[in-house]
């Protein structure tokens, strides 16, 4: 039996582990999506968001929104954006995303996915395409999704994004790091249970924070029990990731893509993509 979903509450969510912020604090996140295959999530990732959302100008929060990727984008198509990260450097980049495009701004604020400032029933669109994957129990998870919940009106849509469980161990074939014995336990217990650990955050910023990766059938589990109604299960880059050197290749670029799209549902191929996406319905 599925447990209760959690109702929104005053306390105070737990505080990030200090790996997280400090790995986010860097900056890195925003330069990710513009570098390798970074852009073929940003892409792909697009593609999907298109496909479902609603007319603009929707309303959409973007709970977890970085440095302003994707709000700056969806602004700028008409859309009326609010960002929500618990980054501060994120905050502020994502606050110069705005203000270098006047024409089409948004706004953006300090929060945290389990407890958002916004208003019952406030936005057409949840976005949360970074904190299920940081929120490490399943109990937070479950609050951050009620809280998508709260906020959305009647009928509105949910987009949430995960870490495949198999993504170090293709990432590790990928990059050679499989031949370090100090990422092997990491690979292993991210098999075993999801729980990401990097043990050398500073020699090794690319082994990634403290994460939970998701399996696919989990991740469609925790929207049901968040009372979410299933609208599709999505492998966001599809096994195109692992060939780096041809997505690298403008020629090659379309290959890429049409792969992701032709097997984005299928079940035995949504674990070889590093993301998921979960679009639902409120």
């Amino acid at each position: 039996m599925d447990e209760p979903t959690p109702r929104p509450t005053d306390a105070a969510p737990a505080p990030l582990p200090p790996d997280l912020l400090a790995h986010y604090g860097t900056g890195y996140e925003q330069r990710r999506l513009g570098e390798g295959v970074g852009t073929l999530e940003l892409v792909r990732t697009q593609e999907l968001l298109l496909r479902f959302l609603p007319p603009a100008p929707a309303t959409i929060l973007d709970v977890g929104g970085g440095p302003g990727a994707y709000a700056g984008w969806l602004a700028g198509r008409g859309y009326a954006v609010h960002l929500v990260d618990p980054v501060p450097l994120h905050v502020e980049q994502a606050r110069a995303v705005a203000d270098a495009q006047p024409d089409h701004p948004f706004s953006a604020e300090v929060g945290d996915a389990r407890r958002l400032a916004a208003a019952d029933a406030s936005s057409d669109v949840v976005l949360l395409l970074g904190p299920l994957y940081h929120l490490v129990e399943r109990s937070e998870r479950l609050a951050a999704l009620a809280q998508a919940c709260r906020v959305l009106r009647p009928g509105g849509r949910l987009f949430a994004a995960a870490i495949s469980r198999f993504a170090s161990l293709l990432d590790g074939l990928r990059t050679g790091a499989l031949a370090d014995p100090r990422f092997a336990p990491v690979v292993e217990r991210n098999l075993r249970d999801g729980q990401h650990r990097n043990p050398r955050p500073r020699e090794h910023p690319e082994w990634f924070a403290t994460a939970y990766f998701h399996l696919p059938g989990d991740l469609a589990d925790e929207l049901n029990a968040a009372g979410l109604r299933l609208d599709g299960l999505f492998g966001i880059e599809g096994p195109g990731w692992l060939f780096e050197q041809r997505w690298a290749d403008p020629a090659l670029r379309e290959r890429v893509l049409d792969a992701a799209r032709a097997v984005e549902q299928e079940p035995a191929l949504l674990g070889p993509s590093a993301h998921l996406l979960a679009v639902a319905t409120a």
